[in-house]
């Protein structure tokens, strides 16, 4: 008994390092990289846009005026659309709603074209999405989730006041959701709309800075937009970004310009995250922006010269009183990446290529590995490099964090229409799985298992939850955190956030249980209203996920 006891404490030991040390030092701490699935070979429609919905079943769908896909829509249904500029009727489907449990999946009957359109989760969970081009330009579309197999979008032709093709959305505090930019649209609305008809509430209102920080290829197109702390929104467009009161139309601040001087929006495509407020110290707010490409590359690109892509990060905390740029520098230089928070506080970047800019045929040398960040370590050891997928993941392609920890990818069609043979990347119809290093065999003694908590969390109340793990290390390795899972399309993933919730107490429960007392998040500007994915992370290593609902 007494050398197994030890062979477990060497365990622990060990494994408590690799969990706290970069996988640089020690390679063999990180699962090899983590581990890429093929989940579905072809799911009939190329994911452009997807939405991770609170029943753990994701929104996937891409844009209907390219003609056929390869999914029928069930029991002879057809698309009569006489305003389509491929095909006026259309009896295959162009959104799907994947199970992420069963790995399975049916057809969804989409009207109005959602090419490079725009979405938020409602408070009750539900996706509204809105934009697109041509007849969906103007349009709002809910899809609500249910438990039998019926439901569908519901579609609203002509709600919003202007076009939002590459516009970006943001749940706000009281649970509306404003819309911001778009193609030469220099504005923002809301949703809903305020039903007063004297009312000038909903918008649009003029944001002059959409305006200024267009350039010759526009890189302005789908803007980056964090909530902040303060309840005003942190916009990034081209090189520049502001705080802005949205309640006063007014820029609260301007930022410096970020330093290497690449455009990082639309065409140029990079992409940022708002990293982990945690509750247990003064609350900060930063931001980090990756990747992008060269200004004039897409230009180039359209002249068949692909310009490498930009290797740079930037973390700015904007709420230091002189904000200022941080310049890193990313092991692979990306255009397309998808930068996600995963359940530790870390960030993975995925999809991408290393050459060109987003477009039709103007991107080259994929870039397979996906690569984490680390914003807490040191300097020297914040980037690993992963595992590389089989699949390339150019243009139009899109990552979302799962409750389990995984990240689903999919998507890929850097043609104007679906095409699979006599070119270097077909268009792309499947999903797969890319399984981070947390989630590799050898850290399961270590990850817990939430057995109780509540549902339903208000806003700076207490809550308790349960939890077990085979082996436990210690209490200064706990935390437990809140995401909200993101409408991700073209390299942006919209609305997605981390709050590190208050630890009151832990009380150990024999043999292996642990209770927890937390505090729900502090304000609604932290968390808004809405749904999120509760992680308790030991040591490194994290729960699944648990949906719980702040209100």
């Amino acid at each position: 008994m007494s050398n197994l006891f030890l062979l477990i404490s060497l365990l622990s030991l060990l494994m408590f390092h690799c969990l706290i040390i970069t996988s640089e030092i020690f390679p063999f701490c990180y699962g090899q990289g983590g581990e890429w699935h093929l989940l579905q070979p072809s799911v009939g429609i190329s994911a452009m846009h997807m939405q991770l919905l609170p029943n753990n079943k994701v929104v996937a769908f891409d844009r209907t005026d390219f003609g056929p896909s390869n999914l029928s829509l069930p029991e002879g249904r057809c698309r009569y659309d006489a305003y389509d500029t491929a095909l006026k009727v259309d009896c295959t489907a162009h959104s799907i709603l994947y199970d992420v449990e069963t790995n399975s999946f049916r057809p969804l009957m989409v009207q109005t074209d959602t090419w490079c359109s725009s979405g938020a989760m409602s408070p009750n969970g539900s996706l509204i999405q809105t934009g697109g081009f041509n007849d969906g330009d103007r349009a709002v579309r809910v899809f609500t989730p249910c438990d039998a197999n019926s439901c569908d979008w519901v579609e609203y032709p002509g709600y919003l006041s202007q076009r939002r093709w590459y516009a970006t959305n943001q749940i706000l505090p009281d649970g509306r959701i404003i819309i911001i930019g778009g193609r030469r649209e220099f504005n923002y609305e809301f949703y809903p709309k305020n039903e007063d008809p004297y009312s000038t509430s909903s918008g649009p209102f003029w944001l002059r800075f959409l305006l200024e920080t267009r350039d010759e290829s526009e890189n302005n197109l789908y803007p980056f937009v964090h909530l902040l702390p303060d309840g005003n929104l942190f916009v990034f467009a081209n090189t520049r970004s502001i705080s802005l009161d949205y309640n006063h139309n007014r820029v609260v601040k301007e930022f410096p310009p970020i330093p290497v001087s690449d455009p990082r929006n639309y065409p140029s495509s990079g992409s940022s995250v708002l990293l982990p407020i945690d509750e247990n110290m003064a609350i900060e707010a930063e931001i980090v922006i990756c990747g992008g490409a060269p200004r004039g590359a897409y230009t180039q690109a359209g002249r068949g010269n692909f310009v490498r892509a930009s290797s740079s990060c930037g973390r700015l905390r904007v709420s230091d009183e002189n904000p200022r740029w941080v310049m890193e520098d990313m092991p692979i230089a990306r255009v397309m990446g998808d930068m996600l928070l995963l359940p530790t506080g870390d960030v993975i970047i995925v999809n991408g290529v290393e050459c060109g800019t987003a477009g039709w045929e103007l991107g080259q040398s994929p870039v397979t590995r996906p690569v984490i960040y680390r914003p807490n370590g040191s300097l020297d050891w914040r980037f690993s490099v992963m595992s590389a997928s089989p699949r390339p993941r150019l243009y139009h392609s899109t990552a979302i964090l799962l409750a389990d920890g995984r990240v689903l990818v999919g998507g890929s069609n850097p043609h104007r229409y679906y095409n699979f043979t006599d070119v270097d990347y077909p268009t792309d119809l499947s999903l797969e799985a890319f399984s981070p290093p947390y989630l590799s065999v050898e850290h399961r003694p270590f990850q817990p298992q939430i057995s109780s908590v509540n549902e339903i969390l208000m806003l700076g109340q207490p809550f308790s939850l349960t939890f077990w793990v085979p082996l436990y290390l210690s209490d200064d390795v706990l935390s437990v955190r809140i995401v909200a899972p993101s409408f991700t399309t073209h390299s942006l993933a919209m609305n997605q956030r981390m709050v590190v919730l208050k630890l009151v107490r832990v009380s150990h429960l024999p043999p292996d249980s642990h209770n927890l007392n937390v505090v729900g998040p502090s304000t609604a500007e932290i968390a808004p209203p809405g749904y999120y994915m509760l992680f308790v992370v030991h040591a490194g290593i994290p729960s699944w996920g648990s949906w719980v609902k702040i209100q």
